[in-house]
């Protein structure tokens, strides 16, 4: 029961955070601008003279009834999942002198609250980039929780490889989180259009780009710290770091595939890494040269999620081989001692 209850939340978190991204480059993040309900109503059915009020006065705005539905689908999905979670801790602790992860399945319930929070602070705080970056890195977060946890009640068998490949496996691992972090980073300040050509962005190298204010946390959307609109150069500099990344991270990625393929043991987890790996590439040099099509930007950000997962399940599979110590040197240190 408990396996069957942490597969389902798995599956629900992944459908949550790509239906998340959906609504957000969507512009429906703020279809509903109070929470937890629309417009004080357990419905946008409930509430459609206020919507209908509301886009009167804006057509433009942020409000309509389509975009309300998209916020409150994604809300009632969500609360389901911490539903679920919450049913996973019980059953944990109900199992836990069996050996259930109790710690684990706790930490889920820590988690799924403070994405609650931080799914109320991104509506009623305006989607400010901090608050939405950190709601996209809870839910990639949750996710990657399941995923391990649904692979320790698994029993799925561990292998053992070479210190230098499980750190390898680490290495890359922290990589890739950084790289999610700066995906969402341009995604919730909107710059994934900052260059629009490859390799090169406004044809140049190392366009002019400002980091300063690029990466200050505590500010409005689309504007600096002191108020003024946030400049091109700014937009450009968050992309660059994004593109920056992307290499660095792929490069561990693609170095930890070959290393996973060529062994008999690890080569099914090395296959489906770099698959997973070259298809997020695929996806994001499709977003630039095709300037950001809806369907394309959405598997960008499931592509991300596909690869955190495929990560979690090598990081759980491999484990470094106890290095064997010199007969000579533990009678030496026996001598000595």
């Amino acid at each position: 029961m408990l396996r069957r209850l942490v597969l389902a939340a798995l599956s629900l978190a992944c459908i949550v955070i790509v239906l998340g991204a959906y609504v957000r480059l969507s512009d429906a993040g703020l279809g509903c601008p109070d929470w937890p309900g629309c417009y004080g109503q357990l419905s946008p059915h409930h509430a459609a003279d206020a919507i209908s009020a509301a886009q009167a006065e804006a057509p433009q705005g942020p409000v309509s009834m389509p975009k309300a539905w998209k916020e409150m689908v994604h809300r009632y999905l969500a609360a389901s999942l911490g539903l679920l979670i919450l049913g996973i801790a019980v059953s944990a602790w109900r199992r836990r002198r069996e050996g259930a992860p109790l710690g684990l399945a706790l930490a889920l319930v820590g988690v799924v609250i403070f994405q609650g929070l931080l799914g109320k602070w991104t509506v009623t705080l305006l989607l400010k980039p901090a608050i939405v970056s950190g709601h996209l890195i809870g839910g990639m977060t949750t996710a990657a929780l399941l995923a391990w946890l649904a692979c320790r009640l698994s029993g799925l068998r561990r292998i053992e490889v070479s210190p230098a490949q499980a750190w390898l496996a680490r290495s890359a691992f922290v990589a890739l989180i950084c790289q999610v972090i700066l995906g969402g980073w341009v995604s919730t300040n909107y710059a994934a259009l900052a260059c629009t050509d490859l390799p090169t962005c406004h044809g140049a190298w190392w366009p002019e780009a400002d980091f300063r204010n690029a990466f200050h946390l505590v500010r409005e959307l689309g504007m600096t710290a002191t108020g003024d609109l946030l400049s091109n150069a700014a937009l450009t500099a968050i992309h660059l770091s994004h593109r920056v990344g992307a290499l660095v991270a792929g490069v561990l990625l693609a170095a930890l595939s070959v290393a996973l393929l060529r062994r008999t043991t690890t080569r099914g987890l090395g296959a489906l890494l770099l698959a997973a790996l070259v298809l997020q590439i695929s996806l994001g040099v499709a977003n630039v040269l095709l300037s950001l099509p809806l369907p394309l930007a959405v598997m960008h950000n499931a592509g991300a999620l596909l690869l955190v997962l495929v990560m979690v399940r090598i990081n759980h599979a491999v484990r470094p081989r106890a290095v064997p110590v010199l007969r000579g040197r533990c009678l030496n240190e026996n001598a000595l001692a």
